[in-house]
């Protein structure tokens, strides 16, 4: 279970469930799917999905929960269709107008009758919580996807402090200076992409890809007042992704060096090659988020975040 792409929260104090005690609270709102009569429902799953029946995945003090939403799959342009046709038999059968309450009902009526046909859509969103360092993890490109699970940890638990991650310098303002020629941390080092955006929308955004970005090409748009809001990097030829300015990294990829260690696992086992990829993972990024936060001045804490 690779994760593509992180969103990132701090937990305002130290996670002290175990793994069974969260899944014992977690089963309260598992999935159950849609009813005939729902448009959407959520709740969690196995992060195993069919391998297993537990609601968390633990190991090393890290747990993996999955939560799933379906919904129902109505084509808008369906229900404009049906509605269409109906207000045109009623006008035409009576001689009126047809207005817009009784419209609103038409289409009420339509929605109803559509459901228990329509088709299901399920979509699964994965998030580790790392008890140790105080973490939350949750692998989508979306901060709305990623609060919305929040709030479905919170609505489980009763109560769940977890806020995005915040640094003390601007991410802006720390890449753009690696462009401009500014040394990298440590193990860190410039991929191929960026993004540049003047603090004027007017001007213009320019992209970079498969591009050197230590060029003067790069450089002069940072001259013309252009400003670095997303960026390639590379972790130690470990791991790559693209950063973006409110740190979240989007299409993170593991090399080649890591998901070698995949062979030592039986493929016909998922249960097992999950574990070791699950372990894998997390144990990279407990060493690599540290140093990205160490980047950027480390983390905001208590009363500075606020």
């Amino acid at each position: 279970m690779w994760f593509r792409n992180l969103q990132l929260y701090r937990l305002g104090r130290a996670f002290g469930l175990s793994a069974e005690s969260l899944d014992r609270r977690l089963r309260n709102q598992a999935f159950q799917g849609c009813s005939r009569m729902d448009l959407a429902a959520s709740g969690w799953v196995p992060p195993l999905g069919r391998h297993g029946e537990q609601l968390v995945h633990a190991a090393n003090g890290y747990f993996m929960i999955c939560s799933r939403k379906a919904e129902k799959i109505i084509p808008a342009s369906v229900v404009k269709q049906l509605l269409d046709d109906r207000v045109a038999e009623v006008a035409a059968a009576e001689s009126r107008d047809v207005y817009r309450r009784e419209k609103q009902r038409m289409k009420d009526e339509i929605m109803v009758d559509l459901l228990p046909r329509a088709l299901t859509r399920h979509t699964d969103l994965f998030a580790y919580i790392d008890t140790r360092a105080g973490y939350v993890v949750v692998d989508t490109p979306t901060s709305s996807r990623a609060e919305d699970l929040i709030s479905n940890i919170r609505s489980s638990l009763g109560s769940f402090k977890a806020t995005p991650v915040q640094v003390r310098k601007s991410c802006m303002n720390t890449m753009t200076g690696w462009l401009k020629g500014e040394r990298l941390p440590r193990g860190l080092e410039l991929g191929d992409e960026c993004e540049l955006a003047h603090t004027d929308p007017g001007n213009g955004v320019v992209n970079c890809k498969h591009q050197d970005l230590s060029t003067s090409e790069v450089r002069n748009h940072i001259k013309g007042g252009k400003y670095a809001t997303r960026l390639a990097i590379r972790w130690k030829e470990r791991l790559s992704c693209v950063l973006h300015d409110d740190l979240s990294i989007r299409r993170l990829r593991f090399e080649d060096v890591i998901r070698e260690a995949e062979g030592g696992t039986d493929d016909d086992d998922p249960a097992s090659r999950f574990d070791l990829d699950f372990s894998l993972m997390t144990l990279e990024l407990a060493d690599f988020l540290p140093q990205l936060f160490k980047a950027f001045g480390g983390e905001e804490t208590g009363e500075q975040a606020a």
